[in-house]
Order: structure tokens, then C-alpha cells, then sequence
């Protein structure tokens, strides 16, 4: 089995436990089918970027809770190598090296992100209070904010309201690589 989705599967199980959610009330609060989360639990389904963040929102807690485990206080100092991190978690043509899983005492977590060729998602607001730091590392892609695609290049950094529609495309040949920090309020968990 895949190491990724089995994880993906226990995390799912253990936060719907957790809360004492049954699938239909998991369904209803993340707007995922029940169908689909059984799937996931299952680990018969590799869900898109766009489900996972729907599944982390209606569970009111971060997309790397699905993805990783949070690091321990013997991974400390944490060096991380993104080149051992990264891999394709979802469906569609986005590859992610979890740098650091989310933990409260922080309140983020940061990805580095690699947009395939003319790949482009729209995301969904993410929970209130949500703010996403980006910084270009390679390539060049796009950003959808307040409406508007703002293009950056090589070494350039976009903060932005993540609880706001928003999105991001790669409309050329060669890969666009960022860094992104997704701060959470203190609410979430």
C-alpha cells in the first residue's frame, strides 16, 4: 500500500474518532461525499489538493495534518531536505515537500511547492484568519488574489488573505518551485 495514502487514511479515521463524527456528519462538515471520505479511509481513493484542503477546512485543522505526522521534539533542530520530502499526494499536477507540518506553538506550516506545466488551481477560502506567505524559489507562475493574477518571477514574495478565493497557475513549459508559509489563527488546532 501506498505509505501516503495509508497515512492519509489513518489521519482521516483518527480525527473523524477524535471528534465522534460519523461519515455523514464528516460529509457534512466538509462538503466531501461520504462516498469519497469512506474511499479516502479506505485508502482506495487519492483525493485532489482542492479535497484535501476541503477535508483540513471542515475539520477546522491544517492540510499537513492529512499529509504528515508533526514533528517530534527529537526531530529538533529539524533540518529537512526538501528533495527527500517531496512527493505527489493528490490527483493533479502539484508536487509537495512538507517542510514543516503544522504545530500550534507555531501556528504555520510551510511547503515548497512545485507547479507542473500549465497547472493552475483555484482554492477555496480557507478558514477566517488564514494568511499565505510565497516566495518564488524557481520558474515563474501566477496568483489569483482579490480577483486578479498577479505574475512573480525568481526571488519574488506575495502575502495574502488565504481566507479569500484565491488560486495559482503555472502557464509555461517548465516548472514553477515556491516556498509557501500557511499561518493559521489560534483557533485552529
Amino acid at each position: 500500500m501506498d505509505p501516503l495514502k495509508h497515512f492519509l487514511a489513518q489521519a482521516l479515521k483518527q480525527q473523524r474518532q477524535q471528534r465522534q463524527w460519523s461519515l455523514d456528519t464528516a460529509a457534512q462538515k466538509t462538503g466531501v461525499s461520504k462516498a469519497m471520505l469512506g474511499q479516502i479511509e479506505r485508502a482506495e481513493s487519492s483525493p485532489t489538493i482542492a479535497t484535501l484542503w476541503k477535508i483540513a477546512g471542515g475539520f477546522n485543522t491544517s492540510l499537513s495534518t492529512f499529509l504528515a505526522p508533526a514533528l517530534t521534539p527529537q526531530q529538533s533542530p529539524a533540518i529537512r531536505n526538501a528533495e527527500q520530502l517531496r512527493q505527489q499526494p493528490a490527483s493533479d499536477d502539484m508536487l509537495i515537500a512538507i517542510l514543516f507540518p503544522y504545530e500550534a506553538k507555531f501556528g504555520f506550516e510551510m511547503y515548497e511547492l512545485t507547479l507542473l506545466a500549465n497547472y493552475q488551481r483555484i482554492s477555496e477560502p480557507h478558514e477566517t484568519g488564514v494568511t499565505e506567505h510565497l516566495i518564488v524559489i524557481s520558474g515563474a507562475m501566477e496568483v489569483l488574489v482579490e480577483g486578479s493574477w498577479q505574475t512573480l518571477g525568481q526571488g519574488q514574495a506575495l502575502r495574502f488573505a488565504g481566507d479569500e478565493e484565491h488560486g495559482y497557475r503555472n502557464p509555461h513549459s517548465q516548472p514553477a518551485v515556491f516556498h509557501c508559509l500557511i499561518h493559521y489563527p489560534a483557533t485552529t488546532q
